[in-house]
């Protein structure tokens, strides 16, 4: 069984930047229809909760794009699987790779990613934080964005890797082209992605990671990026190519979805104040409004998977090499299992799909998690009074992505770490 959309131009608004502020309402008209075969196109989209936990679970639902029946990219459809980062980098990512790749890219770094190693990372992540605000406190204006959510990951990340964080301007702006690489190259207006400039930004940043690796081989450290040098070297574990595309996407994928988790969940404490005021008192809350937040808006809005053979669904047939689309935050609300799926509630539990699942299961999760408990704890505990200047924020214009470009606040004040560490309140 297959079903379509009554107007061809029903999925327009996936690629609009209009719909960045609520694409709620349009995931809603596209999950009522049920699974879609977009037109006569090898490209189905999925959108319940059922559906996507399905293929994410499939062992014929893979990311290595030569499996699709056509080239991906020959049109702006297919361009849906953002499998274009793929083709920046000479070698692609273990993102776009599958087992038995996957499975040994991913073990050299699962490790460094690992709960008990996330834990020890605590008090430095905090200390970060902390040094965040207490530049803020400085300012009159803080934009929660610029101020908090975007510094911390991006600080831990370079720490990890072993990057030096001056060089964190060069690094940013290569990162946010790049991470427009996993949009539709079919989006609308003035933020629409330039093929020139991420070409461009792929082989500065590539350049970049070629000259600190010729450095670190001479003077190793302890960081992350060392330790891959060294399995590269064992010369059966990582090529060098595989050792370049790896630190590229760990720098990527190390920040810029975490950047949206902090900023998502901030705003929406802020638009749900009694929640709030609990995280204040009750720091332990923070887990639980976490959950729900990476369910009732996820810093990722979508993902791509390709069948390598056919595979029946319920309600729709999807035949080998067919791209898959799954609107990860359209099952996050899908009313079979979260009742009223518009409510922010935290007592909920955790069967959101924020992270995916299977083999692709987001290997940076728990790091994530600890980095947005520890921003939104401390700025629950240090801001004052916080409130939104602009009810309706703007919005980056990504597509797979999303989260506030900017989230500027007003407040009473920005109470010191040291007075926190002597007990003041």
């Amino acid at each position: 069984m297959t079903s379509t959309p009554p107007d061809p131009g029903f999925f327009a608004g996936l690629l609009d930047p209009a719909q960045r502020a609520d694409p709620y309402p349009l995931y809603d008209r596209i999950r009522e229809q049920g699974p879609i075969r977009l037109g006569k196109t090898p490209v189905v989209v999925l959108s319940s909760h059922r559906d996507c936990t399905t293929i994410l679970r499939h062992r014929a639902a893979v990311v290595e794009r030569h499996h699709a029946s056509i080239p991906l990219g020959s049109t702006p459809v297919h361009d849906l699987a953002g499998d274009r980062a793929g083709e920046l980098s000479g070698t692609a990512s273990m993102l776009f790779r599958d087992a038995p790749d996957h499975t040994r890219l991913r073990k050299l770094v699962a490790k460094a990613f690992s709960p008990a190693v996330v834990r020890g990372l605590e008090p430095r992540i905090t200390a970060i934080a902390d040094a965040a605000l207490d530049r803020a406190a400085e300012r009159e204006e803080f934009d929660l964005v610029a101020d908090l959510a975007y510094p911390l990951p991006i600080t831990v990340i370079c720490e990890l890797l072993g990057v030096p964080l001056e060089d964190e301007p060069r690094l940013r702006a290569w990162s946010m082209q790049l991470a427009r690489a996993l949009d539709p190259i079919s989006a609308t207006g003035a933020g629409r992605p330039d093929p020139g400039e991420m070409v461009r930004a792929n082989n500065e940043l590539h350049d970049y990671f070629e000259e600190l690796v010729r450095h670190r081989r001479t003077r190793p450290g302890e960081d992350l990026l060392s330790a891959l040098i060294a399995a590269e070297e064992s010369g059966d574990a990582l090529t060098h190519g595989e050792l370049i595309a790896t630190c590229a996407l760990l720098l990527i994928a190390g920040h810029e979805t975490t950047v949206n988790l902090i900023a998502n969940t901030a705003l929406t404490l802020l638009r749900h104040r009694h929640h709030l005021a609990i995280l204040r008192t009750a720091p332990a809350f923070v887990t639980s409004v976490i959950e729900e937040s990476l369910r009732y808006d996820p810093p990722v809005q979508l993902v791509p998977r390709i069948a390598r053979e056919a595979i029946a669904l319920p309600d729709i047939d999807i035949a080998a090499g067919d791209l898959v689309v799954l609107l990860l935050a359209a099952a996050n609300r899908d009313p079979e299992v979260f009742p009223d799926p518009h409510r922010f509630d935290p007592a909920r539990g955790d069967r959101h799909l924020a992270f995916g699942l299977g083999q692709h299961f987001c290997l940076g999760a728990p790091l994530a998690r600890l980095e947005a408990a520890v921003a939104l704890r401390c700025f629950a505990r240090r801001v004052r009074d916080p409130r939104l200047i602009d009810e309706q924020p703007p919005y980056r214009e990504h597509v797979t992505l999303r989260g506030p470009s900017r989230l500027p606040l007003s407040f009473a004040s920005i109470v010191e770490s040291r007075a926190l560490a002597r007990g003041e309140r």
